[in-house]
């Protein structure tokens, strides 16, 4: 492979023009050179802005040399046939999540990709922001021993607005819902930080049941806004260490605390969380205790600081989960966090919703 910079694509004008095209700014391995929008006027005005070429047919772009590897940050529902193609065509992919709408589609995507030996990743971003790489050091040294009970309270208030309009997320066949757009991270984090994921109870619900639609009617919603999920995990992947784990998640929980992380284990307690509920990577803070102390605030190592960071937070880990892609398509390494945790993940999700 060339030692110039990866020709990347981005398909998607929402996070993908808000996070992704920044952040490949900041990575040299990578230079952004085309958009991909099925709407021409969307995209006229977003390649204006860019200076980007702009494609409204997917086949056109795959076709385009200079596209190494494409971005697929559309809602859920395309995002299969767009990554089905673009590595039937020879190109690396990172996928936004949930990475399919089912995991026979996401497992469809990781024999493929391994036929084809390209590199996806999947743009699971906590796992590259500071405070959750520290808290997975301090797992992993033993800094609270054996956990007992893993705890994950995601309640936010996006959604608790009644009168906020009817979209793919208000409906369940399209890939919308808490679950979705929270759990698929949740069980990642977890599966991450403390082991595999196994059986899932949850418990569902639909607060807001319809919603106005694009001509004003009101339209109805069969996408979950909470979900009360419980289950266990398998710490450091042993079978004889089932840890149980409750996780609440909610899109409609007005002045929610957010997303607060709590392990309970044999020799201490980690605690991470934040409040924001504007911006999902600032303003985590993270405690530890050891046994019959109290909570003391633990900062991220140096080495893991972002070298560069943004008024959205969002950028800085994507531009890192990007940095990992660039290095995984150069090397032939496997990319972690990649198909097989989008895949794990899409179980869980599966599992979730299915009850």
């Amino acid at each position: 492979m060339s030692s110039q910079p990866l020709g990347v694509a981005i398909a998607g004008l929402g996070f993908g023009e808000k996070v992704h095209l920044p952040a490949l700014e900041a990575n040299q391995d990578l230079k952004a050179v085309a958009l991909w929008h099925p709407r021409r006027e969307r995209l006229d005005l977003a390649c204006a802005e860019s200076g980007l070429q702009g494609y409204d047919n997917w086949d056109a772009l795959l076709a385009d040399p200079a596209v190494d590897a494409v971005i697929v940050a559309t809602p859920p529902e395309p995002r299969f046939e767009l990554a089905r193609a673009a590595l039937q065509a020879g190109k690396h992919v990172l996928l936004e999540k949930p990475i399919a709408l089912h995991a026979d589609q996401a497992m469809e995507l990781q024999r493929l990709a391994l036929r084809q030996q390209r590199s996806v990743a999947v743009d699971y971003e906590y796992r590259a922001v500071p405070l959750f790489m520290q808290a997975e050091r301090l797992l992993r040294s033993g800094a609270v021993g054996t956990p007992w009970l893993v705890k994950l309270d995601w309640l936010m208030s996006s959604r608790a607005d009644a009168s906020r309009g009817w979209s793919w997320y208000s409906d369940r066949k399209a890939g919308g819902g808490v679950i979705g757009a929270l759990g698929t991270h949740a069980f990642d984090t977890l599966a991450w930080l403390i082991g595999p994921v196994g059986a899932v109870q949850a418990l569902n619900s639909v607060s807001i049941p319809e919603r106005p639609g694009p001509d004003g009617a009101m339209t109805a919603v069969d996408a979950e806004d909470v979900a009360l999920i419980q289950t266990t995990l398998s710490w450091q992947g042993r079978s004889d260490c089932s840890v149980p784990a409750q996780v609440n998640l909610a899109s409609v929980a007005r002045n929610g605390r957010g997303c607060w992380l709590e392990v309970y284990g044999s020799k201490g307690t980690l605690i991470l969380g934040s409040e924001n509920q504007k911006d999902y990577v600032h303003g985590f803070s993270l405690w530890l205790a050891s046994s019959g102390e109290p909570l003391r605030s633990i900062q991220a190592d140096a080495d893991l600081a972002f070298p560069t960071t943004w008024s959205d937070g969002r950028v800085a880990p994507v531009a890192r989960i990007q940095g990992w892609w660039a290095e995984s398509m150069r090397s032939g390494q496997p990319m972690i966090p990649g198909l097989m945790e989008g895949v794990a993940s899409r179980l869980a999700c599966d599992a979730a919703a299915s009850n």
